[in-house]
């Protein structure tokens, strides 16, 4: 006669629990089967985008544009620009220089440059470079009425408001006439300022002499004047040893304040893909991927329509909807650079769902009883850790903006609030340099960073650790107890492995049970040594014993609503198991009191 129970009320059919757990189980398994050949494909297109000599072409052609010194100048290169002047003889040295390689270092001709120009012989330019200058218009700015009588003209800083698309200089060709933006075109970010797409633009010739008395004529007609803001040097080469583009931008700047402001771009990127047999095998990987990623896909819209609202509780899962989302003529300027831009973007989204793919790898090793610690203790602090962090930022925004305030105008690392942040963050990896807000504040400079250093290294930080620390500790407590994650992901694997060999007759079934007493027996040992009496050992063994019996049996990670009944067998064996456990609560609770009441007598 079965004993009705509510024990295990929700359960499944008790025939069917084990078995479930072996299908979850090797469902499990099969998934991170498959997402490691997502991974390894993921691996392969990302890795097939990147080039060792793109970094070596970059730093050739960075060599050559940016370091190279003006004749007559062994200090001043493009990188040392700070006047109008400099810029010129920038112009017509070492950028003339640069792009017109006419002849073979014996002086011999190996190509027609006629047709092209060969940078270091062996990089093709592409059609022909393109200067362009972006402006603002006088009285942008207001003059303190004081002072008009000694400056009328007013030019402020560049933006869309106050850019200058009037016509200037000569008004005869497109350098001195605006020429309207291109929409589909990126902005640029420089240091004082967003710039737009149009200007004042004008392209170099094929011929170097015919370049050069371009230069001439505009330094003769002020085409820099002191509306300028911005000139953009747009030029794109290619390697065909390599198969790779390279994408310049040299970019002066002329802020307010007056000097020049220095950047530059060097993007190399693979634009023609399928060229050789490896091209061809990463086509194959995208096909792969493409597939793979429609099943994942069907997969995750099948648990959203299953589990419905709850599917939102789980983090792996919002990482899986992330990777989701994440997935997807020659005598004029040849525009490339918009081609790089997208190229670029393609391949840092590319590394973004690189790194969140690595990550997603926590999901099947923390089945392993190490790995399961560690999440469960950044899962039960992270409320202490959010409390601390708004603790943490706040101190160390109030010291930014201390430090942008103080020394914001003598020290670059504090010369705007973005940089004052950043380098708190160096001063707490030990990346700073002391001796420069020493040197402009003898008495507040030390005292700003003694504090901060005792405030954010030895106070905030030690913190951050002891809550780390504690969790943790409670964590293993916790599994020292008898918590344990309830897939292992090695136990399996090792299962299935005895099972192929087993299948095959390579290994003898009494093997395992072999092992398993074995591993029994040593444990019993590890006991004894710590002082564990055999009474002690012997109950152990025998709760084990119930508890995998029971797990066996009961066990199910679902949640049903189905009624189960339990037999009279199975009920004696629960009743035993509880006494046993109550047994254990009274030893452990005799151990507690005589604690306790040494506790007290060494307070008094």
């Amino acid at each position: 006669m079965p004993v009705a129970s509510r024990w295990h009320r929700g359960g499944a059919p008790k025939h069917n629990l084990h078995f479930r757990n072996e299908v979850e189980s090797r469902t499990t398994l099969q998934e991170l089967l498959l997402y490691s050949i997502f991974l390894i494909i993921l691996c392969i297109l990302s890795f097939g985008m990147v080039n060792p000599h793109m970094y070596y072409l970059n730093k050739v052609m960075s060599s050559l544009f940016l370091d190279t010194s003006v004749p007559g100048d062994e200090r001043s290169n493009f990188k040392s620009i700070c006047s109008i002047p400099d810029f010129w003889k920038f112009m017509e040295g070492p950028l003339l220089e640069g792009l017109y390689w006419d002849s073979w270092y014996s002086n011999s001709q190996l190509y027609n440059s006629k047709n092209s120009s060969r940078i270091y012989s062996e990089n093709i330019l592409l059609g022909v470079p393109r200067v362009r200058q972006l402006k603002v218009r006088n009285n942008t700015c207001k003059v303190y009425s004081s002072l008009q009588f000694l400056m009328s003209d007013c030019y402020a800083k560049y933006t869309s408001e106050n850019e200058d698309i009037s016509d200037f200089g000569l008004k005869v060709d497109t350098e001195w006439k605006y020429s309207t933006p291109n929409s589909n075109s990126p902005w640029h970010w420089g240091f004082v300022g967003v710039y737009g797409n149009g200007g004042y633009i004008f392209t170099l010739s094929k011929s170097k002499s015919e370049t050069k008395n371009k230069f001439i004529k505009l330094q003769q007609n002020n085409w820099i004047t002191r509306g300028t803001r911005v000139i953009f040097i747009d030029f794109t080469l290619y390697n065909a040893n390599v198969n790779l583009f390279c994408i310049i931008r040299l970019v002066a700047e002329f802020p307010a304040t007056g000097g020049i402001l220095t950047s530059w771009q060097f993007y190399s990127v693979k634009l023609l893909i399928y060229v050789s047999y490896y091209d061809y095998f990463i086509a194959f990987c995208e096909i792969t991927f493409l597939i793979l990623f429609t099943l994942f896909l069907i997969q995750e819209g099948k648990k959203m329509k299953e589990f419905k609202f709850a599917y939102f509780k789980r983090i792996w899962n919002w990482l899986e909807l992330l990777l989701l989302v994440l997935f997807k003529r020659t005598e004029e300027y040849s525009d490339f650079y918009l081609l790089a831009h997208w190229r670029i973007f393609y391949n840092n989204i590319l590394a973004i769902i690189i790194f969140f793919a690595w990550i997603k790898i926590f999901k099947f090793i923390s089945f392993n009883n190490t790995m399961s610690q560690l999440s469960s203790t950044l899962s039960c602090c992270i409320k202490d850790i959010v409390g601390f962090a708004i603790m943490f930022f706040i101190i160390l925004f109030a010291y930014a903006q201390l430090g942008f305030l103080v020394f914001g105008s003598q020290v670059d690392d504090f010369s705007t609030f973005q940089n004052s942040i950043f380098a708190q963050f160096r001063i707490i990896l030990g990346d700073f340099n002391f001796a420069a807000i020493q040197q402009e504040y003898r008495i507040l400079g030390p005292i700003y960073f003694i504090t901060f250093i005792f405030f954010i290294v030895f106070v905030l930080l030690n913190m951050f650790l002891a809550i780390i620390n504690y969790t943790y500790s409670e964590v293993q407590d916790d599994y020292s107890l008898g918590r344990r994650p309830y897939f292992k992901l090695g136990e399996m694997i090792k299962k299935s492995y005895n099972n192929v060999l087993k299948k095959l007759k390579l290994k003898k079934p009494q093997e395992a049970e072999d092992n398993k007493s074995r591993k029994n027996k040593d444990l019993a040992e590890q006991a004894r040594r710590k002082g564990f009496d055999e009474n002690e050992i012997q109950s152990a063994e025998q709760m084990k014993k119930w508890k995998e019996r029971l797990e066996e049996k009961y066990y199910s990670t679902e949640i049903q609503d189905d009624y189960q009944p339990v037999t009279q067998q199975e009920f004696r064996d629960l009743f035993l198991y509880a006494l046993e456990l109550e047994k254990e609560l009274h030893y452990i609770n005799l151990k507690l009191n005589r604690v306790m009441r040494k506790v007290s007598a060494l307070s008094y």
